[in-house]
């Protein structure tokens, strides 16, 4: 594992920060989690798109800009020489002293860390993994827009425990509605009457970036997809369902509240979408550039 702080790229164990660093007290600050693949950064472009979209949101300037913060995670990548990982980017209002308000931090701090993440055992990841609906239902837009990748993820710490206590792999999410959301960490998909559905972002959905390319791909393959509303009725009469993110990438969903999803998991269109998904993510994407080595062509 690397990490790039205060300007270098250390090994994650010497990696230090300020205990007056806002983004660890008060979890003042936004992420990104992105993967590389085959000696490439997927969609880095679009994550960067969307990390200065945070910022904005929560009136965090970016150090040195986003094409700053674009070098920063190449050249950590590099460093590791690893063709496939996982990468958390983090940008932090700042050290700075007790108390929450913001523009008492004068330097924004961006971390890199790159290492690998599996965020089921691998037979869950590929089998299956058991939601379990939370009691607690996704902040809304008048609270935190969950569109802002930010530090502030009790809410889905707290149904990820409950949903582990209750012997799930994950939790369902559902906004105050009573709507589909999305899982702990991850977006989800179900296969409703053969149409590909997954809940619209105005229903408390971060716009993921796998999210993203599954619908893209949906449509290169000519498989009806549509963004829409969801209950979780819609989840008990679906054939088949798939939670998608950087962390999880595609894993398929045997079940919910210990009932079934469809005759066999994964199901045909996810086992389809898999595929696609890791051929094109293989293929695509913003070259890393190795000391010594030339990036896949």
């Amino acid at each position: 594992m690397k990490v790039w702080i205060d300007g270098a790229i250390i090994d994650g164990s010497e990696a230090r920060i300020s205990v007056f660093d806002h983004g660890f007290l008060y979890g003042d600050g936004i992420f990104e989690g992105m993967r590389a693949y085959n000696g490439r950064m997927f969609r880095l472009d679009d994550h960067m798109r969307r990390l200065g979209v945070s910022a904005r949101a929560i009136g965090l300037e970016l150090p040195g800009g986003a094409a700053a913060i674009r070098d920063i995670v190449l050249e950590t990548v590099a460093s590791t020489g690893a063709s496939d990982a996982y990468i958390r980017l983090l940008v932090t209002r700042g050290q700075g002293p007790l108390g929450v308000d913001p523009t008492t931090c004068e330097n924004p701090r961006v971390i890199c860390i790159v290492d690998t993440v599996e965020l089921f055992p691998a037979d869950k990841a590929a089998k299956g993994v058991d939601l379990a609906t939370a009691s607690m239902r996704r902040p809304g837009a008048d609270v935190l827009d969950p569109r802002v990748k930010s530090l502030n993820y009790l809410n889905n710490v707290m149904a990820k425990l409950e949903a582990k206590r209750r012997g799930a792999d994950d939790a369902l999410l559902l906004n105050a509605a009573g709507n589909v959301s999305e899982a702990s960490g991850a977006n989800i998909f179900a296969v409703c009457r053969g149409v590909l559905t997954t809940p619209a972002v105005t229903d408390g959905v971060l716009e993921g970036i796998t999210r993203m390319t599954v619908l893209e791909l949906a449509d290169v393959l000519g498989i009806p997809a549509r963004e829409r509303t969801m209950g979780r009725i819609d989840l008990f009469g679906a054939s088949e369902a798939f939670l998608t993110g950087s962390g999880a990438r595609i894993v398929p969903v045997r079940s919910l509240d210990t009932e079934q999803i469809g005759e066999v998991t994964p199901g045909p269109i996810t086992t389809r979408l898999r595929d696609a998904f890791f051929e094109f993510a293989r293929s695509n994407g913003t070259p890393i550039p190795y000391p010594g080595r030339v990036a896949v062509a």
